[in-house]
C-alpha cells in the first residue's frame, strides 16, 4: 500500500464512520461544561444533564413513531436492549417465532431459555436470499406464542423484512424488532408497523457513538428488568421502582454517549433520512453491480434492484474471506470485514457456513470513488495480481 494514499472504509454495518463533527463538538461542550451524573442531585449542573437524556428521549421517541417519550429505554448497546426484551418478556412454556437470519444477540439468549427456561423456538424457513415468507407466519402462531422477533435488516445480506406485513399478521404475538442496521436508515414506525418492542443500536446508522442503544416498547406492555440498583426516583424504597423508563435504568446513564447520540439524531433529521438512504442505496447499486463483472465472485444476498440494506456479502474462487479481507487491507488500504459476523443462523440459511463472507457494507460518508477503488482492488486480486 502507498503511505500516501488515504484508507477507505467501508465496514459501516459494524460501525458507521467517520461521525458528523458536530456529534464530536456535542460530546466536547457535554464533557467540558456539566456534571455527567443526571437525576442525582437538585444543583444546576445535575439538572442540565437531566435535561440532555429527557431531550434525548423525545428525539428517539419522535423519530420512531412512539407517542409516549417514557417507553423509551436507554441501553449500553442493541445487545443489551434485546436481551431485556427476551430475558423480561418470556416465561416457561412460551413459543417463540423468529427467523434464519437472526444476529447471536438474539439467538444466544433464545437458546439460553430453551434450555433454563423451557421455552419453544421455531425458525422461519427463508429462501437463498434471506427472505421470510410474511404469508407463513399465521401458520406457525399457536396459543403459547408469545414472541415474534425479528431482524428488520440483516447484517450479512441486506434483506429487508417487510415489518408492516408482518405487523399485520402477529396475531396476538407480541412484535419485538431487531433495528441495529435499519434505524436511521429505513422507515421505521412503531404505530404503523404495530412492533411491540423495538430495539436500536447508536453507533450505526443513528451516526453515535459506541456504547449507547436502546429500546422502546409500547404502552400497556411491561418487562421484568434485568438490573436493578439506584434510579433517583423513589430512593426511600428498597424494591425497584415501577415506573417507566426508571425501572429499566438503573445506575448512573452514559450522558456524554447519550447526548452524543443525540447530535446523531439532530444530523439525520436535518439531512434528512431519505437522502442518506438514497445516498446508500446507490452506493450499494454501484457496487453490486461492479461486483457482477469480476471474475469468481459470487454475492449473496438481494439482488442490486431490490429493496436492500447495504451491507454485501461475497465470496470468491480459490480465495478465502479472510485472505480477501487481509489483502483489501495490507495491500490497498481497504478496511471491510470477514467471517461469520456474528450471525452463524444468516450464513446457514445462505449455506456460507462455516467459511462466511467478505462484508462490504458503504454508508453516508463514502463516495463513488472509493466503491470504484474497492471494485478495482477486487478485481485485481481475482485477476491474482
Amino acid at each position: 500500500m502507498d503511505d500516501s494514499s488515504s484508507p477507505i472504509y467501508i465496514d459501516n454495518a459494524a460501525t458507521s464512520f467517520p461521525k458528523p463533527p458536530w456529534v464530536a463538538e456535542a460530546m466536547h461542550r457535554l464533557i467540558r461544561d456539566i456534571s455527567l451524573s443526571p437525576g442525582r442531585s437538585a444543583h444546576r449542573f445535575s439538572l442540565a444533564a437531566s435535561r440532555v437524556i429527557f431531550e434525548a428521549r423525545e428525539l428517539v421517541a419522535g423519530f420512531f413513531g412512539c407517542p409516549n417519550s417514557s417507553r423509551v429505554v436507554f441501553t449500553s448497546n442493541v445487545t443489551e436492549a434485546l436481551n431485556v426484551g427476551i430475558f423480561g418478556l418470556l416465561s416457561p412454556g412460551d413459543h417463540v417465532l423468529t427467523t434464519g437470519m437472526e444476529h447471536n444477540s438474539v439467538m444466544r439468549p433464545l437458546r439460553h431459555l430453551e434450555k433454563t427456561r423451557g421455552i419453544t423456538l421455531e425458525i422461519l424457513a427463508t429462501d437463498s436470499t434471506g427472505a421470510i415468507d410474511s404469508d407463513d407466519i399465521p401458520k406457525r402462531l399457536n396459543a403459547k406464542t408469545r414472541l415474534i422477533i425479528i431482524n428488520h435488516v440483516s447484517n450479512v445480506t441486506g434483506t429487508v423484512a417487510d415489518l408492516a406485513a408482518i405487523g399485520s399478521r402477529k396475531g396476538g404475538a407480541l412484535l419485538m424488532v431487531d433495528a441495529a442496521q435499519s434505524a436511521g436508515v429505513f422507515p421505521l414506525d412503531m404505530e404503523a408497523m404495530s412492533i411491540d418492542f423495538l430495539a436500536f443500536t447508536g453507533h450505526k446508522g443513528l451516526f453515535g457513538p459506541t456504547g449507547t442503544g436502546g429500546f422502546l416498547l409500547r404502552q400497556g406492555i411491561m418487562a421484568q428488568p434485568l438490573t436493578m440498583g439506584g434510579t433517583g426516583s423513589n430512593s426511600e424504597a428498597e424494591e425497584q421502582p415501577q415506573l417507566m423508563p426508571d425501572c429499566f435504568e438503573s445506575g448512573t446513564p452514559n450522558t456524554l454517549g447519550i447526548g452524543g447520540l443525540a447530535a446523531g439524531l439532530e444530523f439525520i433529521t436535518k439531512i434528512g433520512r431519505e437522502t442518506i438512504r438514497h445516498h446508500e442505496d446507490h452506493l450499494t447499486r454501484l457496487l453490486l453491480e461492479g461486483l457482477s463483472q469480476i471474475k469468481g465472485v459470487t454475492v449473496h444476498g438481494p439482488s442490486a434492484t431490490a429493496n436492500r440494506g447495504s451491507a454485501v456479502s461475497l465470496t470468491m474462487t480459490g480465495r478465502s474471506v479472510a485472505d480477501l479481507a487481509f489483502l483489501l487491507d495490507r495491500q490497498h488500504g481497504i478496511m471491510a470485514r470477514a467471517g461469520l459476523h456474528c450471525a452463524p443462523a444468516a450464513h446457514r440459511s445462505i449455506s456460507t457456513f462455516p467459511q462466511g463472507t467478505l462484508r462490504l457494507s458503504p454508508g453516508f460518508f463514502n463516495t463513488d470513488a472509493e466503491i470504484l477503488t474497492v471494485l478495482a482492488a477486487l478485481d485485481q486480486i481475482s485477476a491474482g495480481s
